[in-house]
């Protein structure tokens, strides 16, 4: 036996190249992984786009969610399922799109939501993340100016209703949303204000992104202690969609 099986071999070489292979195969399988939402892609109009790009949709797999809340199935082709109000305003891919209807009531342009799950986020321990203060017994204002019950003045300067409860995230320990109780002469029952969209005063709330006109269109949620992802969506796009829609004025250039 004078012959060296090795001799001739170069390992370091070979290292490498499986190396590059081992790479190359990595980065696909990522890619392929992360074409699970959002795939196959789509044009503007909601039509299956023509080019897909060079990585091929993997295969369906399906997630088991937890706190028995059944599975989910991706990617799949059911998209959103919804028409959206809007005009092509040219032929070319890439030109803006115009909304035919009201576009906060339509959820289009800076109003759009997504279609999440109708059902309310929850923490590790598969209860309701976000709730009213007035259902909790853990919370309490500690610091700062307590708005409930101040007034509630949007961006036309009328005031709309006033500050009847506040909603907060158990897990994150800090207020999501203001409820507003409206006024009758404004609209009927109670509705959501982001926090962020709201800036709290020494004798009222401030909402400027919506008039007093569009409060009562502003999306409610059916359950009294929670709110689902659905509604938490088309709440949020609604008040950002104002910022832009609420007057015709704010389609202008702003100097």
């Amino acid at each position: 036996m004078t012959t060296v099986f090795f001799g001739n071999f170069d390992l370091a070489s070979a290292a490498l190249w499986l190396f590059w292979i081992f790479f190359a195969l990595l980065i696909f399988y990522i890619q392929r992984e992360n074409m699970r939402e959002g795939y196959p892609l789509e044009n503007d109009d909601g039509t299956e786009a023509a080019n897909q790009g060079p990585f091929p949709l993997p295969d369906a797999k399906t997630f088991k969610l937890p706190h028995g809340r059944g599975d989910v199935t991706v990617p799949n082709t059911n998209g959103e399922g919804r028409d959206v109000a809007l005009r092509q305003t040219n032929k070319a891919n890439g030109y803006p799109f115009e909304p035919t209807g009201d576009p906060m009531k339509d959820g289009v342009g800076p109003a759009a939501w997504v279609a999440r799950r109708d059902v309310a986020e929850l923490d590790a321990h598969g209860h309701p993340k976000i709730i009213p203060l007035s259902g909790s017994e853990k919370f309490f204002v500690a610091a700062g100016r307590d708005p409930r019950g101040l007034p509630v003045v949007a961006g036309d300067g009328e005031i709309v209703g006033r500050i009847s409860d506040m909603w907060v995230d158990e897990p994150e320990q800090m207020v999501r949303y203001l409820e507003i109780e409206l006024d009758p002469a404004t609209g009927d029952g109670t509705r959501l204000v982001p926090m962020a969209l709201a800036r709290i005063q020494s004798n009222r709330v401030t909402v400027k992104s919506i008039f007093a006109k569009h409060f009562n269109d502003v999306p409610t949620h059916k359950s009294e202690n929670q709110v689902t992802l659905l509604e938490e969506e088309k709440i949020s796009a609604y008040y950002a969609g104002g910022t832009l829609y609420a007057s015709s004025a704010r389609l202008e250039s702003q100097l």
